[in-house]
């Protein structure tokens, strides 16, 4: 395949019973996962921290075209509020770095109530991406970080702004910041967490990706609807049979 990849898949790697079949019978919940699926996102990095030989194993666990998003501690994005957070963030990298050339994207999620503060802002992502080099992908979810001032802001320091569902927040829906990235966090609509996606929904997204890709970029869809499990049957409608 030719240009940028399409990386497809979940929040976290679990293979609830009704898809057990559509994956190998053998090997870790993760192997088997990933020999189907070319991504997951580490979520459970946002709650508690993980050792280096961790994520070594996970990454040891996967093909060699298989990638990781790996979201942001809490501690950082929601304690901290991206200020003074160099010593975690010292901590964070030499944890995250394990995965080796498996770490696709950072992922920064942002509380609700976080304004956009662009000295604040400014330190964190440059002392980010100073001691981890890994595409960004930040999840605002305040109406400050949503306007054609703040997506060239984002675009200049090279981070994507995630294209959400459902979009709370007007332009929230649709990727923005820097182009070189397109990341589709899809959490599940109308409820939350729960419901599934049709395949009309799918088939609008397959084509978002494949236009990001045609023009150079790296496109990522990854689906947190996981509670009742639809999320796993809607990466493998997008995802091809893998090898």
């Amino acid at each position: 395949m030719k240009g940028p990849a399409i990386y497809i898949g979940t929040a976290g790697w679990s293979v609830p019973p009704a898809y057990a079949a559509d994956f190998p019978p053998d090997g870790t919940h993760l192997a088997r996962y990933a020999q189907r699926l070319t991504a997951a996102e580490i979520n459970s990095s946002f709650y508690k921290p993980h050792q280096r030989k961790t994520y070594a194993r996970w990454a040891d666990s996967t093909p060699a075209d298989f990638r990781f998003a790996v979201k942001l501690p809490k501690a950082m994005t929601h304690g901290q509020k991206l200020a003074d957070c160099g010593a975690l963030l010292d901590v964070f990298a030499e944890q995250v770095t394990g995965l080796g050339g498996k770490l696709g994207v950072l992922l920064v999620q942002l509380p609700p109530s976080l304004r956009f503060a662009a000295a604040v802002a400014d330190r964190f992502f440059a002392d980010l991406q100073s001691r981890i080099a890994a595409p960004v992908a930040c999840e605002p979810r305040n109406a400050s970080w949503f306007t054609p001032e703040m997506s060239d802001w984002l675009a200049a320091r090279r981070i994507a702004r995630v294209a959400a569902d459902p979009a709370k927040i007007k332009g929230a829906g649709e990727p923005g910041g820097w182009e070189g990235l397109v990341y589709y966090r899809w959490h599940g609509s109308p409820r939350i967490y729960y419901s599934d996606y049709d395949a009309a929904a799918l088939a609008g997204l397959e084509e978002r990706l494949q236009a990001a890709r045609s023009r150079g970029a790296a496109a990522w869809a990854i689906f947190d609807n996981t509670a009742a499990g639809a999320a796993l049957g809607n990466a493998l409608t997008l995802q091809p049979r893998r090898g």
